[in-house]
């Protein structure tokens, strides 16, 4: 069921890669029945925040609780987005109330909404239609830092440089496999 668009590798600390351990991923949200039955299990405590969210490379939404770190979500591998996801009833059935690409660890970039949208079709969650809370995500071509963008201000916090305005995040850095953003 391979979904097409682009992969996003890890790029957090590496540290927390660590604490990948096999059949620790995210439940795997295929359809329907996969969310009803992962639903009917979270409290009304844990339904009150967001949930940390992976698309993985076959275009599966994974869910774990939100404090959970995204690359153990998607158990080490490669996803074609990730974000904070909430769900709220609505006339009897559940929908995506909010959803982000908050992701520091992949920093995906806004264009991997389609992939959201793909994996919440096949689960049947009405969703908004796109990213509620887009985060832009580049790396600084000067001092190598990733920078989360605000307010359009493509200037790197760390250095001053201009930010390029393409996607670069996943550009690999001798001697570094981290990210930092700010």
């Amino acid at each position: 069921m391979g979904v097409p668009g682009r992969g996003y590798r890890y790029v957090g600390p590496s540290d927390l890669k660590g604490l990948v351990r096999p059949g620790g991923e995210g439940a795997s949200i295929r359809a329907a029945a996969d969310f009803a039955l992962w639903v009917s299990a979270r409290s009304a405590t844990e339904l009150a925040e967001p949930f940390t969210f992976v698309i993985d490379p076959e275009g599966v939404l994974r869910l774990a609780p939100r404090r959970s770190e995204h690359v153990v979500c998607a158990g080490g591998g490669t996803v074609l987005s990730a974000g904070e996801m909430s769900f709220r009833e609505e006339s009897g059935r559940w929908v995506v109330d909010e959803v982000s690409n908050l992701s520091t660890g992949y920093c995906p970039d806004v264009g991997s909404w389609p992939a959201v949208a793909a994996a919440l079709g096949r689960a049947g969650l009405p969703h908004p239609g796109g990213f509620t809370h887009g985060v832009v995500f580049r790396r600084c071509v000067s001092c190598q830092q990733v920078n989360i963008v605000r307010e359009d201000d493509f200037v790197c916090v760390f250095c001053d440089e201009s930010l390029p305005f393409g996607w670069n995040v996943d550009q690999r850095v001798p001697g570094r496999d981290t990210a930092q953003c700010n």
